[in-house]
C-alpha cells in the first residue's frame, strides 16, 4: 500500500470516527437553535459558526457525514445484491432468461435515473419525516444503481457456464442451485466487490445533488447536500470560508474511496 492509499485510509478513519462521535463532540445536537447567534461566524462555542436560524454548523456537518457514511454503503450493498441476483443468475441460466434480464437492464440504463430520483422524491409529501426521507432517498439509489454491474455479471456468469470446473460439477450430480452458489458466485466476487466500492461515492454524490436541489434529506436532519445548498448565496470565496468545510470534506471522502478502489482493482488483477 503506497503513501496515498495509506492517507486515504487515515482520512476515512478520521471522518468515520468523528461522525460516530457526534453525540460527544456536539452534544447539543443538529437541530438546536441559538436565536441569539444566528448566521454567526466561528467561535469557541460554535467552531464553524451557525446557519441562518442559529443551528450549529459543526454539529450538522458531523451528523450529515454520519448519514452519508452509513446509508450510502447500505444502498451500495442493495444494488450489489440486485446485480448479483439479476445479472449473475440470468447469465448462469442463459437463453431466454439472459435476454430478458439484458432487456430490462437496457431499459433501466436508457432512463435518466437522476431525474427519476428527483421525480420520486418530489412526489413525496412536504411534511414527510426526516427519517423516512433518508430511507426513501437511499433506497431509491440502491434500487436504481445495479444496472451496469448486472451487464458485466451476466456476461461473466455466461462464460462460466461452459467452464471445465462447472461441467465437472454438473457431471458429478450437483444440483443447479447449489452449483450456482458454490461454484459460480465465488468467481463473481471481484466484480461484486468493485461494484460495491464504486457505488458508495456515487451514491454519496447523488444524495448531495438531490440535497442541493432541496429534494434530499428533509429538514431538520442534515446532509451534505443541504449543507452545500448554503453556498448558493455566497458572494465571495473569502467572505465566509468556513462554509466550504462540507464541500472539502465531501471531496476528500470521494477521492479517498477512489484511491481504495484503485488498490482493490490491482489486487483483483
Amino acid at each position: 500500500m503506497n503513501l496515498w492509499r495509506k492517507l486515504a485510509c487515515v482520512i476515512l478513519a478520521v471522518v468515520l470516527c468523528a461522525s460516530f462521535a457526534a453525540n460527544w463532540l456536539a452534544p447539543a445536537g443538529y437541530a438546536r437553535q441559538y436565536r441569539e447567534a444566528t448566521n454567526a461566524g466561528p467561535s469557541r462555542t460554535h467552531w464553524l459558526g451557525t446557519d441562518e436560524i442559529g443551528r450549529d454548523r459543526f454539529a450538522r456537518v458531523l451528523y450529515g457525514t454520519r448519514i452519508s457514511l452509513l446509508l450510502a454503503p447500505a444502498a451500495a450493498l442493495l444494488s450489489t445484491l440486485m446485480a448479483a441476483l439479476i445479472g449473475g443468475l440470468a447469465g448462469y441460466l442463459g437463453g431466454v432468461w439472459a435476454r430478458m434480464a439484458m432487456a430490462v437492464t437496457d431499459l433501466f440504463l436508457s432512463l435518466p435515473w437522476l431525474f427519476l430520483l428527483i421525480t420520486a422524491r418530489a412526489l413525496m409529501p412536504l411534511n414527510v419525516s426526516p427519517l423516512i426521507s433518508v430511507l426513501v432517498t437511499f433506497l431509491l439509489l440502491g434500487l436504481l444503481g445495479w444496472t451496469t454491474a448486472a451487464r458485466v455479471l451476466c456476461t461473466t456468469a455466461g462464460s462460466l457456464r461452459s467452464a471445465d470446473f462447472v461441467r465437472q460439477a454438473r457431471a458429478a450430480g450437483i444440483p443447479g442451485q447449489r452449483l450456482f452458489w458454490i461454484h459460480v458466485m465465488p468467481n463473481l466476487k471481484p466484480v461484486l466487490y468493485a461494484q460495491f466500492w464504486i457505488s458508495i461515492p456515487v451514491f454519496i454524490l447523488s444524495e448531495a445533488n438531490l440535497g442541493i436541489l432541496g429534494l434530499g434529506v428533509a429538514e431538520p436532519m442534515p446532509s451534505w447536500g443541504s449543507l452545500l445548498k448554503e453556498l448558493e448565496g455566497l458572494v465571495s470565496l473569502g467572505d465566509e470560508p468556513w462554509k466550504f468545510v462540507p464541500l472539502i470534506l465531501l471531496v476528500l471522502v470521494v477521492i479517498s474511496f477512489q484511491l481504495l478502489l484503485s488498490r482493490h482493482d490491482e489486487v483483483a488483477a
